[in-house]
């Protein structure tokens, strides 16, 4: 299976950025625990981080005919992004939405994901472990 993984603004200063609320594990540190799960489950990960909204619908859709499934953090841009949430519906594969803080016990906004309504399934609030889950149920699903 060959899965892309997305991350969205600030992931990149994980490990240094409000660690109260996301932790100290880093994005390199998701990225190697997730290659060495992956391989465990003879899967394939790209992983892919922007700042900026187009530049991840670009990589959707560039990646598409090559991707089984996409694993998405959107950051911010889940609460607000059409766009994003558009080109994760084009592609018409399976999605699961990550986030590594609960999103329902912060503030107001950040109470409704838009782009979660593309996803099969949304993890929230598990901390890194959010990643290595939704890596787990997509093998497993496609084992069905």
């Amino acid at each position: 299976m060959n899965i892309l993984v997305l991350n969205g603004p600030n992931l990149a200063t994980l490990g240094r950025r409000e660690v109260e609320i996301y932790g100290k594990e880093t994005l390199a540190d998701i990225e190697k625990a997730m290659m060495h799960r992956a391989g465990e489950l003879q899967s394939r990960i790209r992983f892919f981080q922007s700042n900026h909204e187009g530049a991840l619908i670009d990589e959707i859709e560039t990646r598409a005919s090559e991707t089984d499934a996409i694993i998405i953090n959107p950051g911010g841009l889940s609460h607000t992004s059409y766009p994003l949430y558009d080109a994760l519906r084009a592609f018409a594969k399976p999605v699961l939405e990550v986030h590594i803080s609960n999103i329902f016990a912060r503030e107001e906004f950040r109470h409704r994901s838009v782009t979660g309504a593309a996803a099969v399934g949304v993890i929230t609030g598990l901390g890194t472990s959010s990643y290595l889950l939704a890596l787990e149920f997509l093998t497993r699903e496609r084992g069905r």
